[in-house]
């Protein structure tokens, strides 16, 4: 004699698939894209940096533009 099992309802009868996630599983994500970005715009701290002049021009070119909109 078998068992009977209980089966939960499928997604596709509730109308959609549930994710739920905690605040810092998109918040640190978020607050770390932010600080690697301020690494990058912020040529006084690239002490080490020694490439191509053409991409310190482009990051200092972007780093303009960005407080420039933020003023």
């Amino acid at each position: 004699m078998s068992a009977r099992t209980q089966t939960r309802p499928s997604s596709a009868t509730r109308g959609g698939v549930e994710v739920r996630l905690p605040w810092w599983a998109l918040a640190l994500p978020a607050l770390a894209f932010v600080v690697l970005l301020l690494l990058i715009l912020n040529p006084a701290d690239a002490h080490a940096a020694s490439g191509d002049p053409a991409v310190g021009e482009l990051i200092e070119r972007i780093r303009q533009t960005v407080l420039r909109q933020g003023s």
